[in-house]
């Protein structure tokens, strides 16, 4: 890029930029001089139907110039007509779109806090143990009550846990307001018990997420890959023409990417652009998506906050520097860039001209629906909670039988007495 400077600038002191400190290291490496010149046509180097290159590619090959220091592109096409260094940078093509717009929470977002299917299966488990309950009172022999104290013994005998009470009691304790129906048996303590503990957790989970769903605005983005695109006509999407990525879709066997390729070229006028620079503009103003490479989204993304890298990578390669085939200076360069690597410079070199002011983070902002794998646990509980109380009724059973039992033969055997004196 061109250095800002309020004074003229002449010569190699007019640019700056990630390349031209690069250039400035491999040179003090290798010890040559050099003069920066850019190419007539401001294109990097791609070929037209009759097989004729242009841009950096060109000027290769014809030895216009003796490097390209730029973020060329190894390309197979490329490599048959000139030679790479070891690739300096490694990168991939990825989609360049504007940020969506937020909307705000709408008249059900206070389901949003849980997710469908625990709201599923909360009203499954409400269910479950209003029907565990109303069996277990019946079983255990503790639930019923004589209704006429004053005559005991009364054959009539009742139990407040019926179908309806039951639903009423497991309804009443999940909204918090509890009941007029209290269990007397250790079964059916056992039963309210966990149901209430199982409520205290989805209450409290539910409370917690609720704020974050209520003001926060949810960010939908329509597409989330180059299938997205692919699939869809309303956004245009392109490449900068002639350029390495155009080159990748038009050359791709791949289903997706054919398709791609074949609207971009029906759309050539609209969708391929010049340069990065109008693709961007075309980005921020309308509803367009550029496909780049990831180092240049990166770059532009950390510069512009409106704008942000769309999915993960359609492929893999890397930016090397480009020489004459044959040239002498290949193998040098090779060697000064893994140099540079081992010394972390070309770390730092990016460190110093990608890092921009910043951007907030947007994941701080995103709430997410509590699913089964955040508060499952709570059903394993609710359902050991139940089978303990299955086991405690049936042992109530049991226990209440002998005891009946052990009073009857006491009962006869007073009668038999009474009767043989």
């Amino acid at each position: 890029m061109y250095k800002k400077s309020d004074k003229p600038l002449y010569g190699n002191d007019r640019f700056e930029g990630y390349c031209l400190d690069l250039l400035k290291e491999l040179s003090n490496i290798l010890g040559f001089a050099y003069e920066v010149k850019l190419v007539s046509d401001g294109k990097y180097g791609a070929q037209n139907d009759k097989g004729e290159w242009n841009g950096m590619v060109r000027e290769l090959i014809d030895h216009v110039a003796d490097l390209a220091v730029a973020p060329l592109t190894i390309t197979y096409v490329r490599e048959k007509v000139i030679d790479f260094s070891k690739p300096f940078m490694t990168l991939g093509i990825s989609i360049l779109y504007h940020k969506p717009n937020g909307t705000n929470p709408g008249v059900f977002s206070f389901l949003n806090p849980l997710s469908p299917d625990i709201w599923m299966y909360v009203l499954l488990a409400c269910l479950g143990v209003s029907c565990v309950l109303f069996v277990i009172a019946r079983f255990t022999p503790y639930e019923w009550y004589n209704p006429h104290p004053c005559n005991p013994d009364s054959d009539v005998v009742e139990n407040n846990f019926t179908l309806i009470n039951s639903v009423w009691f497991g309804v009443g304790a999940l909204m918090q307001q509890g009941s007029e129906l209290m269990p007397k048996a250790l079964s059916t303590r056992i039963v309210g018990g966990i149901w209430w503990f199982f409520t205290l957790i989805i209450i409290s989970s539910y409370t917690a997420n609720l704020a974050a769903f209520l003001t926060v605005e949810r960010m939908d983005s329509p597409i989330d890959s180059a299938d997205d695109l692919a699939k869809q006509t309303k956004i245009e999407y392109g490449a900068v023409r002639d350029g390495s990525t155009m080159t990748f879709f038009k050359k791709s066997k791949i289903s997706t990417y054919e398709k791609m390729w074949a609207f971009m070229s029906s759309r050539q006028n609209t969708a391929l652009v010049k340069n990065n620079r109008e693709g961007i503009q075309r980005v921020m103003t309308t509803d367009y998506a550029l496909l780049m490479e990831s180092t240049s989204i990166e770059y532009i993304s950390q510069r512009n906050c409106n704008l942000t890298q769309i999915g993960g990578l359609i492929d893999s390669k890397g930016y090397g520097v480009g020489t004459p085939i044959g040239s002498p200076y290949r193998d040098k360069v090779t060697i000064a860039i893994l140099q540079l690597q081992e010394e972390g410079k070309l770390h730092m070199m990016k460190e110093k001209w990608w890092r921009g002011n910043g951007c907030p983070e947007e994941d701080s902002k995103e709430a997410s629906a509590l699913g089964v794998e955040n508060i499952g646990g709570i059903f394993i509980v609710l359902a050991a909670g139940l089978v303990l109380s299955v086991f405690v009724a049936i042992g109530e059973f049991i226990y209440k039988s002998r005891k009946n039992l052990d009073v009857e033969e006491v009962s006869v055997g007073q009668c038999e007495w009474h009767h043989k004196y």
